[in-house]
């Protein structure tokens, strides 16, 4: 019988990976500053890097409406979980179009919007991104100074070129108006413009109606496309409608535009990845032979979109009842951070906190940008385990009237001690 002596396994060595030649990636810049918090032993350290909402107690939340459906759901019977279709659920779809260019849009009335399920707002992001790569004529996309750290990775990727427009002023810590004008006004005809549709990412700084109807203006004189990136509706404000206006202006207007939709703010479905792509078109022949690409996009990229998420806000967005308590709770949830702004605001104050504060309570939504540089926020997690990304931007929704004291202890330090 032949020996196995002569095949045994040597120990191999990592030089033999095909993969050796890979270098260590970096932290995600965002999600980095979990990891260092974590790793973080002391028992007053926190966190305002991340973009989640938590209780006063510092607590992630599930909503009480979302813990009633889901209770439903799981008490139907004759729900299985069988493959949805490509492009989603169609009540979610139907409904998530509603609720953000209104019951009565006319886009929606004439079948001239084309909407689809998506993986949350990144996946509406990439989809669209995609899909304009393979069918616009032009290929590039102007993003806001700064934006999500995401943005550029992901139309990147989708094969988009992508520039850039001013739109936070550093002196004034508010919008840079005069620079998105002359940036978007000095952009090739045609190209695609990214626009926040409320609470800005990273900064807090949102454009008036007056601002929105200017810039509608100038995007539609030039034949730019606009893609709006809808992430906070309803949780900026408090009111799903005010937050949904400015793309309300652009779709009254009869021109075409795209929309990425997340729920993972508004309804606190973080993990459950539940998002939507609209593109509102000029006609509906037009939106239909769109969404017969948009599968085409879909099927190779994830193949259909998972069922439970949209299935909860599909039962929210239908029931009357259960609508109500959604906008009661999401009211409590941005009048919380409201007021967070407003204790941070008024502790700044009452310490002498050299420099004007008020852009903290100027700013809208879940972040706020400080002002405070890299070295400052290296000094305030070193000194006070405070963590946060190193622009400055900090989340409201991370801070309770327990630690603000803390915060603006560790800001006053930071201001008055690193320039």
């Amino acid at each position: 019988m032949a020996s196995h002596d002569s095949i045994s396994a040597s120990p191999t060595s990592a030089s033999d990976s095909v993969f050796n030649h890979l270098v260590r990636a970096p932290e995600d810049p965002i999600l980095g500053v979990t990891v260092a918090y974590n790793k973080d032993p002391s028992p007053v350290k926190l966190n305002l890097g991340v973009g989640a909402y938590r209780t006063e107690e510092g607590k992630p939340l599930v909503l009480n409406v979302v813990r009633r459906v889901e209770q439903q759901l799981i008490n139907d019977v004759s729900r299985n979980k069988e493959y949805i279709p490509i492009v989603g659920l169609a009540d979610f779809n139907k409904l998530s179009a509603k609720l953000i260019f209104g019951a009565d849009s006319p886009a929606i009335q004439d079948n001239r919007v084309t909407t689809v399920q998506c993986l949350s707002g990144t996946g509406s992001l990439r989809v669209g991104g995609e899909f304009l790569a393979k069918h616009y004529h032009q290929r590039t996309i102007y993003l806001p100074t700064p934006t999500w750290g995401n943005h550029p990775k992901v139309f990147n990727l989708a094969g988009l070129s992508v520039k850039t427009y001013r739109y936070y002023a550093p002196a004034t810590r508010g919008l840079d108006f005069q620079g998105l004008l002359e940036d978007l006004g000095s952009a090739p005809s045609g190209s695609i413009v990214l626009l926040h549709a409320c609470a800005h990412n990273p900064t807090g700084v949102d454009p008036t109606l007056e601002q929105w109807e200017q810039i509608r203006q100038l995007i539609r004189s030039k034949a730019l496309l606009p893609f709006f990136d809808s992430a906070y509706q309803g949780f900026a404000s408090g009111s799903l409608d005010a937050d949904a206006q400015p793309v309300r202006l652009f779709v009254a207007d009869g021109g075409e535009l795209l929309v990425a939709q997340s729920y993972a703010k508004n309804l606190g479905l973080y993990g459950e990845r539940v998002g939507a792509l609209s593109i509102v078109c000029k006609s509906a022949d037009v939106a239909s032979r769109v969404e017969s690409q948009l599968k085409l996009v879909i099927r190779p990229m994830y193949s259909s979109p998972p069922i439970h998420g949209a299935s909860i806000v599909a039962a929210i967005l239908k029931d009357r009842n259960l609508f109500n308590d959604w906008t009661i709770e999401l009211k409590a949830m941005a009048d919380r951070i409201i007021s967070m702004r407003q204790e941070l605001f008024d502790a700044l104050c009452s310490r002498g906190t050299p420099g004007d504060w008020s852009h903290i309570i100027k700013q809208i939504g879940m972040f706020t940008f400080t002002g405070l540089n890299a070295e400052q926020v290296s000094f305030m997690t070193k000194e006070f385990h405070i963590y946060m990304t190193s622009d400055g931007r900090i989340s409201m929704a991370g801070l309770s009237s327990k630690t603000v004291p803390l915060l603006a202890d560790a800001i006053h330090a930071a201001v008055t001690r690193v320039v």
